[in-house]
């Protein structure tokens, strides 16, 4: 592989992301909507809190509120980075660094693809591939968490790959370490990845083929460290705001009986108690369902739908390798995590956001699949080097087909904005009922109602009415906006029906 491989493969990487962001002026769902509003915050001076509030786990019940409680703070963080680099806070700045994350996925993939086969039209099939991510492809650049962690995960085979090969490279468990760290600053799942590390440290290598224990301690105190140097100051925040190294919000989210009941309020109705009432019956049937969709996502989205038998074939392939089986071991334990732990959560889309870190992985695998095959049929002529190429151009084509129809579907057919374009207009007509500055909004996507109109908002509670009402007394919030996703409709006399705005109902709470 060559600098100017690598250099085709970040431009194209660049230039996808930025033609799809011509056609998202706006974050454009709740938790991309989240992770902007705190960029502006930190941006702008007001550091880790949000005059907004997406969820009640953490148990704090006034605004502002300490932010990130709940999601970790790196995409904000990267947010603010492009909004200082640029002097503003618009969305476009925010996504600066992010262009650059998701440019570097490609190259980072081809250099780790070259890593197994040393062949340079191999690595550059691979690199085309995240270029052309399928269902990835609309995410990627957003202020969200793909493309951070593809970044970080293609990077942490990297440096497992010059570990395994030269296992005197002692500093590269550092390296392991921070990589572990700046994925848990992304998602709290990112600390799988430093579970992953602590096994990798007893994996046999050339060195300790009889795993020393002097070697494992040593390994580890260093993956450790470098973990830690990375998450210490953010773990000190949470002591500091919280009184406990991790934030509560996350949690309570093990007893969740529905995904909604990660709205509930008040939060201390969910605990073990609550969860074991509900019975083992319906606890295995969640995690039965997880397990269906979670199976689904590693087909479509993980595995790219057409691509997948090529990754699976190319697994086996290098089912030897170190590298695949320390993939295959971090796959299994996302995999039952996210099914069995986190179910709702995890069929809801953490396993997918989650799973990015593997993509890389999966990218390099897809080329040596179809070589494989390929080998194998070479009796049939199918397997010489015109065929070969013809049928690799023939992958990267039907990816990027697939990406094309992903893409066109995920932003026009299905629609890039989830609500978030009516909040303006329900501002004013809030603003023409009386609505005064410092008046806050219930409603369903609270950071995008503060995104488009500068105003503070709660999220609707799970619970029905009376969850509404006990949240507009505790945080003042006198207005209600019911999207038609939403499904409500109260009835008791203290939701005062104010109209309606684009099929948004809208309502004034009295308080007794």
């Amino acid at each position: 592989m060559t600098f100017r491989n690598y250099l085709f493969l970040f431009l194209l990487g660049l230039a996808l992301p930025l033609v799809i962001a011509q056609f998202q002026p706006i974050p454009g769902y709740l938790d991309s909507d989240y992770y902007f509003a705190g960029g502006i915050q930190l941006a702008t001076g007001h550091g880790f809190t949000e005059p907004y509030l997406w969820n009640y786990l953490d148990g704090i019940t006034s605004l502002p509120h300490p932010s990130h409680s709940y999601w970790m703070p790196l995409a904000s963080i990267v947010s603010a980075l492009g909004m200082w680099l640029t002097g503003q806070t618009t969305y476009p700045s925010a996504r600066l660094v992010f262009f650059i994350i998701a440019a570097l996925v490609p190259p980072i993939t081809a250099a780790l693809a070259f890593s197994f086969s040393k062949k340079r039209e191999l690595a550059i099939a691979s690199g085309l591939l995240a270029v052309f991510s399928v269902y990835n492809a609309p995410f990627v650049a957003v202020t969200d968490n793909f493309g951070l962690f593809m970044l970080f995960g293609g990077l942490y085979f990297i440096v497992a790959t010059q570990l395994i090969e030269d296992s005197t490279r002692v500093r590269n468990w550092l390296f392991l370490g921070l990589l572990a760290g700046l994925m848990t600053l992304s998602r709290s799942d990112g600390l799988l990845w430093l579970a992953l590390t602590f096994l990798f440290t007893i994996w046999p290598t050339k060195e300790n083929s009889s795993g020393k224990l002097q070697l494992v301690i040593r390994n580890s105190f260093l993956a450790l460290l470098g973990f830690l140097l990375i998450m210490s100051p953010w773990y000190l925040r949470n002591l500091s705001t919280f009184g406990t190294l991790m934030a509560p919000g996350g949690s309570r989210a093990l007893w969740l009986d529905n995904y909604d009941q990660t709205f509930i309020y008040p939060p201390s109705l969910l605990n073990l108690d609550s969860f074991l009432a509900l019975g083992w019956n319906e606890i295995l049937s969640d995690r039965l369902a997880a397990l269906g969709s979670n199976i689904l996502s590693t087909f479509a989205a993980h595995g790219g739908i057409l691509l997948f038998p090529f990754i699976i074939v190319g697994a086996i392939s290098f089912r030897k390798d170190e590298r695949v089986k320390l993939a295959g071991l971090a796959f299994l334990i996302l995999f039952l995590v996210m099914t069995f732990i986190f179910p709702f959560a995890g069929s809801r889309g953490a396993f997918f956001h989650a799973g990015a870190a593997l993509q890389p992985m999966w990218w390099s695998l897809a080329p040596l699949g179809l070589e494989a095959i390929l080998s194998s049929l070479r009796k049939r002529n199918w397997g010489n080097d015109q065929a070969r190429v013809i049928f690799r151009s023939a992958l990267i084509m039907i990816a990027m087909i697939l990406t094309v129809f992903v893409v066109y579907l995920r932003l026009f057919n299905l629609g890039w904005s989830e609500g978030q374009e009516n909040y303006p207009a329900v501002e004013q007509f809030l603003q023409k009922n009386g609505i005064e500055s410092n008046d806050v909004v219930i409603v369903r996507n609270a950071p995008g109602y503060y995104l488009q109109t500068n105003r503070s908002a709660v999220s609707i509670p799970y619970g029905g009415e009376q969850a509404i009402l006990d949240v507009s007394k505790q945080f003042d919030a006198h207005y209600l906006v019911v999207e038609p996703e939403a499904f409500l409709d109260p009835l008791q006399s203290q939701f005062i029906y104010l109209g309606e705005v684009d099929d948004t109902r809208i309502y004034k709470i009295e308080i007794k």
